[in-house]
């Protein structure tokens, strides 16, 4: 079953991307939940037509996204965070560093990036050390930060 969606979805695709899914998810939770609508032909070129419209617009949007990429990856971002003592829990936390905990350090630094756009190599941290993190500013526009997680002094 093809669909056009009308928001993004996670791990399906992008708003106004045409995408290939089962009949069920489609009929039963994409169309249902306003997610997506039938592609059909008439539809295909209503599609077509917006995205010529748009295509104007997002390129002073994807230069405002180069922009900050730009001036996340010069950011060096050290999250504190209680850690045990001790020889038998020398680096584990008390808790975990999660995506909310980075979009607040991100956003302490003056950028106001959106949780749902940070994505954490590993899942959730439960030590201190180096990590990895890819934000997501647009379809085309995709960061890779590096980040420390240092214990409370």
């Amino acid at each position: 079953m093809e669909l056009i969606l009308k928001q993004d979805v996670e791990n399906l695709g992008f708003k106004d991307d045409i995408v290939s899914v089962k009949n069920g998810y489609g009929r039963n939770f994409l169309i249902p939940q306003g997610q997506a609508v039938m592609a059909t032909s008439s539809a295909k070129k209503v599609l077509e037509e917006t995205l010529k419209q748009r295509a104007f617009k997002e390129k002073s949007i994807i230069a405002e996204a180069e922009k900050t990429a730009d001036a996340l990856r010069g950011l060096d971002i050290k999250i504190t965070a209680k850690a045990g003592t001790g020889a038998t829990a020398g680096d584990k936390l008390f808790g975990s560093i999660t995506t909310i905990d980075l979009a607040a350090a991100f956003k302490n630094a003056g950028h106001d990036v959106d949780k749902k756009f940070i994505s954490i190599n590993g899942g959730n941290i439960k030590r201190l050390g180096q990590y990895e993190a890819a934000i997501r500013l647009h379809r085309s526009v995709t960061v890779d930060l590096s980040f420390d997680v240092v214990g409370e002094a």
